[in-house]
């Protein structure tokens, strides 16, 4: 754990007082600021780098949300309850079945209040499925990148009046017993300064890069490649845990199983769900890979060598092109390209013979001649097709999940369940929708919790300190 503590008394002097602070400038504290700014309440921003980016830059940029009237245009039937009971299943029933519903009631909102209200450019990602969404629901940005829904939240708080300070380390919080009274910041040159406030929303994310409480809480994944923002060094949770919150699902994360080798850019699952397949270094599958892009992490770590090879073809890589990520790796020489067969096994060093019996394996499943051992369902994909495309993979830990227990509000719990007095967590900072493990992870829940969380975070804090 970092240097974290809470000092506790009432006699320290504040150099300035806001309404509320929040900690963290990613996706979480900055839809938590506009919400506040909705209201006219001032807000102070703190974040510890240079420049907002955090986790939500490295990320796709993918929200998911149910029931929005593009949905209905495109023809797509979703509704709130069954995004709620895609998230109870792929969690097998592991996660709060009341905070689920919450989210997914309020998704449709957090998508047209970003954009409509702040100028977030979203619009519907069509086209394919992600791995336990029972319908088509992603939003992104028009480059599918976290880095540009960044910038477009950060031009969003700059028009909103939204005070941000970088370069500004939190690294203690005030409290008179349980009430957060401020924090204390220190400046690059070394200075402190204590700042009150009224309200403290916790948007710092999780502890991914804190490798000891990586390897007390999620030892499989100990080290294994971070892919993440190595602030998460779990502040929050120190902070809440300080102040006697409860925490849940610690055991939680998001991982990845498609980070190119010596690259560092994730090679998006898309070209999985639609028909491409991996295979170890001796060139056989080794599972369901379609199950989901988290739970194969661990998978793939498990093969020899801790590496696999993405396999796909011209057409998955048309479909891939959508994606800054994709053309990321392209421009990395991350992807290898091959007139067949032969020359994709001699490029990547995989055993033809294999390769030829596992790709032939593949296609009999896509014809429904054969049934695939790990349980997928191939049927309704094209067979893969000359020229082909691989990519080499390890699995990588993208994200914490689990964190300080809140309510529908955002309002950071007791072990009783009784909220603290003016504390709020979203997005990692906050237990999520994930369940305990890696597999109950869905594409966008980190960016679901972060987005609606932080909205509903600044819109509860905003009541509770009596400005609206």
């Amino acid at each position: 754990m970092t240097d974290t503590k809470v000092l506790n008394g009432t006699g320290v002097v504040f150099e300035m007082t806001f309404p509320a602070i929040v900690i963290g400038a990613g996706a979480t504290g900055l839809t938590a600021a506009l919400a506040l700014r909705d209201k006219g309440s001032e807000v102070l921003v703190l974040e510890r780098d240079s420049t907002p980016l955090g986790s939500t830059a490295m990320s796709t940029g993918l929200i998911p949300a149910a029931g929005t009237p593009e949905q209905r245009e495109a023809g797509i039937d979703d509704s709130p309850a069954l995004f709620a009971a895609d998230l109870m299943r792929k969690t097998k029933g592991g996660t709060d079945g009341d905070i689920a519903l919450r989210l997914a009631k309020q998704s449709a909102d957090t998508i047209a209040w970003m954009r409509d209200v702040h100028g977030v450019p979203l619009d519907l990602v069509d086209g394919f499925l992600y791995p336990g969404h029972s319908a088509r629901r992603m939003y992104g940005t028009p480059r599918r990148s976290g880095s540009e829904l960044m910038g477009a939240l950060e031009a969003a708080a700059e028009r909103a009046g939204v005070t941000l300070l970088t370069d500004a380390t939190v690294e203690a919080l005030h409290a008179d017993g349980d009430r957060v009274t401020g924090i204390r910041i220190r400046r690059p040159d070394g200075t402190a300064e204590d700042i009150g406030c009224d309200a403290l929303i916790l948007a710092c994310s999780g502890f991914g890069g804190n490798s000891d409480m990586v390897e007390r809480f999620i030892p499989e994944m100990a080290g294994a490649v971070f892919y993440g923002h190595f602030g998460n060094k779990g502040d929050a949770i120190a902070w809440g845990e300080a102040l006697g919150a409860a925490t849940g699902d610690m055991h939680g994360y998001q991982g990845h199983g498609g980070l190119a080798v010596g690259h560092g850019v994730p090679i998006l699952w898309p070209l999985i769900m639609e028909g491409g397949f991996q295979v170890n270094l001796g060139g056989d599958r080794f599972s369901n890979e379609a199950a989901g892009y988290s739970e194969q992490a661990a998978k793939v770590n498990a093969q020899p060598g801790g590496v696999a090879w993405s396999i796909f073809d011209a057409r998955l890589h048309a479909l891939m092109l959508q994606f800054d990520d994709y053309r990321d790796a392209l421009s990395a020489g991350a992807v290898i390209e091959a007139a067949d067969l032969d020359a994709l096994a001699d490029a990547t060093g995989l055993p033809r013979d294999a390769l030829a019996r596992t790709a032939g394996q593949v296609a009999q499943m896509v014809a429904a001649e054969a049934e695939d051992p790990f349980g997928r369902d191939f049927t309704g994909k094209p067979v893969l097709a000359p020229p082909y495309r691989a990519a080499k993979v390890t699995g990588a830990l993208f994200h914490t999940q689990g964190g300080l227990v809140v309510d529908r509000d955002a309002r950071v719990l007791r072990a009783d369940g009784s909220p603290l007095p003016n504390l709020y967590a979203g997005g990692g900072a906050a237990r999520g929708v994930s369940g305990a493990g890696a597999d109950g992870y869905m594409a966008g829940n980190g960016l679901l919790t972060a987005t609606t969380f932080g909205k509903l975070a600044g819109r509860a804090a905003v009541e509770a300190i009596g400005w609206a």
